[in-house]
């Protein structure tokens, strides 16, 4: 099946159970969308006792789906973009310090502690598996995503600042996580011998090439927007800010994710405010909000369908389930230990870091990292257990996090 037919399939599937959910379900999108495709993937998997040839074909469709290559060359670009085009550098910088703290320092904790907790208990239930392959699991399972939580905490009346800190960290700890799970990918790599100098060049190069990289092709849209007023063009500049520069972030090995986080900060405060008018501004949010919303109907219903091709068992499920509950110990450590600094101390208290901790929800990057992980490097088991998290955090946290917020917000 060509990628043309391939990509109206999962239109028509994702509209038909955006329809489904709306008029009959009525969660929140992204949720509502996943659970569908979720019982889809069990109708059909039950259905395969009856009609295997009908489940086969299904599920050679979903293999024929490269999820890791779709999602980290193709949707992760626009979904940054327009996740950053909506936040004022005022916000921004009102939070900075926070967003810093927990799109750096938290990402690495979380992925030395989920790492090394992961090696012993996956070595204690007889797996053998090797250090260096649990710290990307480490990596690939820290960058959390708003996506699904930040519309159910706004209807709940949150406060400016805190639905900026969870906005800000995750669209930055996607570039940071990506970055780290690369260098650790390359340490894992056969005859592979970095020294610290190499290893801090590398993600040097990765991190703030990637944020240079951002901040010239940001401006560099800019100056092009402000020296026109037709919204047709306009748009299609801000195209081909995402397009053009994640391609060239590619091919220089540059961190794709952290410029389209800066160039979109550009476009939606300096771009907006100095180099659109009202009518060109109106039309790229609309714009940009639409892709937005299909792209992640898209994922949504991408990682619903995955279940028709994890493979597990008894082992690996138990393994999950613990590896799960340390993973949401870990998201408090790392949320804790930097808000203890001098500065935060009074801003984070115990219940924001209780809503930080529950919201922080695993999603599509995570289980687009674990695909892309070689398979001599034990793939199918992380794979599955960052499925069991991903589905439990988006279900179950996603679900729940809009009481808490009601009940501790501060």
């Amino acid at each position: 099946m060509d990628l043309f037919h391939l990509f109206s399939i999962l239109i028509v599937v994702s509209a038909v159970f955006a329809y489904i959910n709306f008029r009959y379900l009525k969660l929140p999108n992204t949720i509502g969308l996943m659970l569908v495709s979720l019982v889809f993937s069990l109708f059909i998997l039950i259905f395969g006792n009856y009609f295997p040839d009908f489940t086969n074909d299904v599920t050679t469709t979903m293999y024929n789906i490269n999820f890791s290559e779709l999602l980290l060359e193709g949707m992760l670009s626009f979904m940054l973009f327009a996740g950053a085009i909506h936040i004022k550098f005022k916000d921004l910088n009102n939070e900075k310090l926070s967003i810093l703290l927990f799109s750096t320092i938290s990402v690495l904790i979380s992925t030395f502690i989920i790492g090394f907790s992961s090696f012993y208990v996956l070595t204690f239930i007889s797996f053998k598996i090797e250090l260096i392959h649990a710290m990307l699991f480490g990596a690939l399972i820290s960058p959390t995503d708003p996506i699904s939580v930040l519309s159910i905490l706004k209807s709940t009346g949150i406060s400016k600042s805190l639905e900026t800190i969870i906005a800000g960290e995750s669209l930055f700890n996607d570039g940071v996580a990506v970055v780290v799970f690369i260098t650790i990918l390359k340490l894992a790599a056969p005859g592979a011998n970095l020294d610290t100098g190499s290893i801090l060049m590398l993600f040097g190069q990765e991190a703030i090439g990637g944020i240079f990289l951002g901040l010239i092709i940001g401006f560099t849209g800019f100056k092009f927007i402000a020296s026109i007023d037709n919204y047709h063009v306009e748009i299609l500049i801000t195209l081909a800010i995402v397009m053009g520069g994640y391609t060239l972030a590619h091919y220089i090995h540059v961190s794709g994710p952290l410029a389209m986080v800066v160039a979109g900060l550009i476009t939606g405060n300096q771009g907006k405010a100095l180099g659109m008018s009202d009518t060109t501004a109106r039309y790229v949010d609309g714009f940009w909000e639409l892709i937005d919303e299909i792209l992640n109907a898209l994922l949504f219903v991408l990682i619903g369908l995955e279940l028709l091709v994890i493979k597990t068992d008894e082992k690996i499920l138990l393994a999950a389930i613990i590896i799960l509950g340390i993973t949401l110990i870990t998201r408090y450590i790392s949320i804790f230990i930097p808000s203890i600094s001098v500065r935060l101390k009074e801003k984070i208290t115990q219940k924001t870091r209780l809503i930080l901790t529950w919201g922080g929800l695993r999603g599509g990057i995570s289980i687009a990292l674990a695909l892309s992980i070689n398979p001599e490097y034990h793939k199918e088991i992380w794979v599955t257990i960052t499925y069991v998290i991903v589905c439990f955090s988006i279900l179950v946290q996603g679900l729940t996090i809009g009481k808490l917020a009601k009940k501790y917000s501060p």
